[in-house]
């Protein structure tokens, strides 16, 4: 199923203690466009911090209620490593909060999400992490791609022969967590247009 990006900001995130807080943006792998984080506000329960929480991390998505359903608990959610969302997330930033939850990586393997095709299917790993691991992960550490939905949004979109319009919105699907469209508001170079959609990303 394929939802947009702005029709996830405000999603409330559950976990299975309580709520967390609502879906701010999402990072996205500027390389696989995978979406890799939900940026979530705590609101008044963690005074207004921003935490990361992982789509292989969702259980269940209620979209009458607009609700996402996280097997995590707030405890968990509160020692998390803090995030700047005024700095890019760095790799290391990355293994120290995949090795806090004890996530796999997801940049190891030759998959959208490492070694897997699917959240579902890497969050079957968790176990996994191993020390080892870890220390494997930081003696070559690569750049992170990591772009924010809302940084990116705005952005002036050209083809070979001039500019179309401005980013919009983002089109992902919700079983993989990956952008399968961006969508383009073409206003200024099509009146009366609202925007379209560029064709799937490989």
């Amino acid at each position: 199923m394929l939802k947009s990006v702005a029709h996830l900001q405000g999603f409330t995130l559950r976990a299975i203690d309580g709520v967390i807080g609502n879906v701010d943006q999402l990072y996205f792998d500027d390389e696989t466009r995978a979406v890799r984080y939900f940026v979530v506000n705590t609101g008044s329960w963690l005074a207004g911090r921003l935490v990361l929480i992982l789509p292989i991390a969702v259980a269940q998505t209620d979209w009458e209620s607009r609700q996402l359903e996280v097997v995590l608990t707030k405890k968990q959610v509160e020692g998390s490593p803090d995030i700047d969302t005024h700095k890019p997330v760095s790799r290391q930033h990355e293994v120290i909060y995949m090795g806090y939850y004890g996530y796999p990586f997801y940049w190891e393997g030759p998959y959208l999400l490492g070694s897997m095709t699917d959240p579902t299917g890497l969050a079957m790993q968790r176990s996994v992490v191993a020390a080892a691991s870890g220390s494997k992960a930081e003696t070559k550490l690569a750049d992170s791609h990591l772009r924010s939905t809302k940084e990116v949004t705005g952005y002036n979109t050209e083809a070979r022969d001039g500019e179309i319009g401005h980013v919009e919105n983002f089109i992902v699907d919700h079983h993989t967590w990956a952008i399968h469209y961006i969508e383009v508001n073409t206003r200024n170079w099509w009146p009366g247009e609202k925007g379209t959609d560029l064709p799937p990303l490989d």
